[in-house]
Formats: structure tokens, sequence, C-alpha cells
């Protein structure tokens, strides 16, 4: 049995946390037949999937387990709905137990959908990069893996610079607070792949489930002087 076999086996079991993305030539090749996801989001009254409205954005974001992370978007004014899901990977259409053996390259994200005349995406970032620690790599506090990490995946250019230039600003109050570089990845977006019924809004179901969350205690001024725009640089 060779070395490739070996590992992906011992992931499937839950025998390793993996550290290091797979291949394409490593990944599982998924399936065709998408998540089945229906009803409405239980705090939002939106439909969970598409068609949205016209004119508004989508953002993606990976900050440890979807559970906590959804919920730091959903109370925010100016958000039509959330969900959580897969991206970032290769596998097509997988399920919660392959995303979490790692060998399917994706991350647990949750997707906003938002008015942007309501919510600038830069306040979007704000919450983000205040809500968990983006230097952690491929891990969020109790949590690792690769489904872990940190990560935004941006559906235009506009995005992409925002959080690029949003993470160079929350670099710099990083290192004046002492703490270390940031191992966020950003990235144009690739497909979304919703995520199991049990997990879409899980902590609105249970609330006293588990949350992993927590930020580095630093603030981010992305978003505090911007009030305009859909995703002009932050200031």
């Amino acid at each position: 049995m060779n070395q490739t076999v070996m590992e992906v086996l011992r992931r499937m079991a839950g025998l390793t946390s993996p550290r290091d993305l797979p291949t394409a030539a490593e990944a599982l090749p998924g399936r065709q037949q998408s998540m089945p996801i229906k009803g409405l989001h239980p705090i939002l009254g939106q439909p969970l999937t598409p068609p949205f409205p016209a004119g508004f954005q989508q953002a993606l974001f990976a900050m440890g387990c979807f559970w906590g992370a959804e919920r730091c978007f959903w109370t925010i004014p100016g958000v039509h709905v959330t969900a959580v899901g897969y991206s970032g990977g290769i596998t097509p259409n997988p399920d919660y137990r392959e995303v979490c053996g790692g060998m399917t390259g994706h991350a647990e994200v949750v997707l906003v959908v938002f008015d942007a005349d309501l919510v600038p995406y830069a306040d979007l970032l704000r919450v983000f990069w205040e809500s968990h620690d983006p230097t952690q790599g491929m891990r969020q506090g109790n949590d690792a893996g690769t489904q872990y990490r940190s990560a935004i995946y941006c559906s235009s250019e506009e995005q992409l610079k925002a959080a690029e230039a949003s993470r160079e600003s929350y670099q710099l109050a990083l290192q004046q607070a002492g703490l270390g570089q940031i191992t966020t990845e950003i990235l144009p977006a690739g497909p979304f792949y919703y995520a199991e019924q049990y997990h879409q809004q899980y902590l609105q179901k249970n609330p006293g489930g588990y949350c992993g969350l927590g930020g580095t205690g630093v603030a981010c001024q992305v978003g505090l002087l911007q009030r305009s725009g859909s995703a002009g640089t932050p200031t």
C-alpha cells in the first residue's frame, strides 16, 4: 500500500489532523449531487439558497468551526442571509466527514449575502478579523486541521483588493500588540457547497452548542471610518 493511500485511510479514520492540503491527484472524487437544503433562515427569515435579490453581494469567510462563525454575521444589520458550507478546495459536493478527513482541500466557510448599501464589505471584514485568531495556520483554537484554516474568498476584484488591504492593516495592529504573522489566505471565490442541513444555523438551534472561536483582543480599524460604497479600499 503506497504512502498516499495510507494517509487517506488514516485521515478518513480520524487518526490524523491534516496540516497539508491534498493535491488534485490525492483529493476525493466527490459527486455530482448537491446537498439538499430547504427552508428559511430561522432568524433572518430568508431562503437559504438562491436566487438572492438582485444587486446583493456575496462573501465567503473561513475562521474555524463554521457553527460559531455563522453566528458572528447573522446579527449584522444589512445581512440578508447566512449559510454554512465548504469552499476553497477541490472535491465537488463533499460531505462533512470527507471535509474533516482532510482529503477535499475545503475549508469550513460562512456564506454571507448582504446589501452593501446597508452594510459595507469593510464592516464584514472587521467582524472577520476581530472574531478569530488569524495567525494559527491550519487550526483555530483546539480545532486542528486544514478545514479550520482562516480564509477570505472574494466574489469580485473590489472585494479582493479590500480584503488584502485589510490584512495589511490588521497585521500592523497585531505586530504592535506583539502577536504573530497572519496566515489567512485571500483568493477569488470558487464554488460554494452547502453543508448538511443540521449544520445550518446550528447555534440558533442549539444555543449551548460548541463554539471554538476566540479573537486576539486586538481591534481592527477597517470599517470604522468607511460607511459608504460597496467594497472600496478600507481606511
